[in-house]
């Protein structure tokens, strides 16, 4: 699906390597409360997969429609990540603290309150960090090593050539 909305393969791939980014900090926060690898932390991790996602698209495509336009790919990434900090800052403040009673649960149905609240939280705290620095630097070397070169602009003759004239 990402491969035929940006018509190339790079950028994509770019994206999918910042998934393990995300999943490394629910899986971590799993094993530090000692929870199981059940569905209820598969749904977690599916869900903070989502989110490391998002983070990606916003700085990739920045990147992308910047390059687009002529800036150079290394400022147009940074750019990128700068300016798009802040909402990737704020949208995972806003889901951290969403889940955080999941992951503090009591009562009946604690045990997948926890999982669930517990996968994500700890996979948003990563890849809010995470993806925000490495993001970049996969789009600029994925780009470098199997983007599409733009090719130079052809040089225009001032003289209109006028046929039977060589």
């Amino acid at each position: 699906c990402l491969a035929a909305l940006y018509e190339s393969w790079p950028i994509p791939v770019s994206i999918l390597l910042a998934l393990p980014l995300g999943a490394i900090g629910g899986v971590i926060g799993t094993t530090m409360r000692g929870l199981p690898n059940d569905v209820y932390f598969q749904i977690g991790l599916l869900t903070t997969l989502g989110l490391t996602t998002k983070n990606a698209i916003l700085i990739v495509q920045f990147a992308k429609s910047r390059v687009e336009q002529g800036m150079g790919l290394i400022e147009a990434t940074l750019e990128g990540a700068r300016l798009r900090l802040r909402p990737i800052v704020m949208t995972s403040l806003a889901f951290g603290f969403g889940v955080l009673p999941l992951a503090f649960a009591n009562g009946a149905g604690a045990g997948a309150q926890k999982a669930i609240g517990t996968a994500v939280l700890g996979g948003v705290v990563t890849s809010t960090f995470l993806v925000t620095l490495f993001a970049p630097l996969f789009y600029v070397v994925i780009q470098k090593t199997f983007g599409r070169q733009r090719p130079l602009p052809a040089a225009d003759s001032t003289e209109p050539e006028t046929p039977g004239h060589s």
